[in-house]
């Protein structure tokens, strides 16, 4: 028991001095100061444009970035899809969540698509589309049921079509 003690405090000593030695950068293997005051941290992070308004501070940081024209599946996805109210576009998350839609012809039926972007590669895989199907009968009495993998995937297809489209434009313009 004595010698489970001794290890233990000498672990938690070992420990607590090894964390006081100055941190190596496993890449450049310079020794990295760490500023005591976390104001004057905060103040380097922000002039070299961290944080979450990053530039707003610093006009000579001029990083522009519009996520509205970064991503061509998520711009394809809005065009391909633009006749259909979005309830919820979450791009950090990569969700485009549409609500319930129906034509004048068949109001008793609703369709609600989701788009999940699973990265940003221009590839079949890179987005999944769910698509439901509402049916309200008489006294509102709803049923929803998923439709079949042939809907979505064909939107899907469309998707990629159009963001295939949109990005051979963008590789014109480049090289004008």
């Amino acid at each position: 028991m004595l010698k489970t003690k001794f290890i233990i405090i000498t672990a938690v000593l070992f420990l607590s001095v090894y964390s006081c030695y100055p941190k190596t950068d496993p890449v450049t293997g310079k020794i990295e100061n760490i500023e005591p005051s976390a104001d004057k941290r905060a103040r380097e992070f922000v002039d070299k444009g961290g944080g979450i308004f990053s530039n707003l501070n610093n006009p000579k940081n001029n990083n522009t970035f519009d996520f509205a024209t970064s991503n061509v599946l998520w711009r394809a996805t809005l065009k391909t899809l633009d006749f259909l109210p979005i309830i919820n576009a979450d791009y950090s998350g990569g969700i485009i969540i549409y609500d319930w839609y129906s034509t004048n012809d068949n109001s008793d039926e609703e369709i609600k698509i989701s788009v999940r972007f699973l990265n940003n590669e221009l590839r079949n895989e890179s987005v999944q589309v769910l698509a439901y199907k509402k049916i309200c009968k008489i006294n509102e009495r709803c049923s929803t049921v998923k439709i079949d993998n042939k809907f979505s995937n064909d939107i899907k297809e469309q998707i990629i079509t159009y963001a295939r489209i949109l990005k051979i434009e963008e590789s014109k313009k480049e090289k004008k």
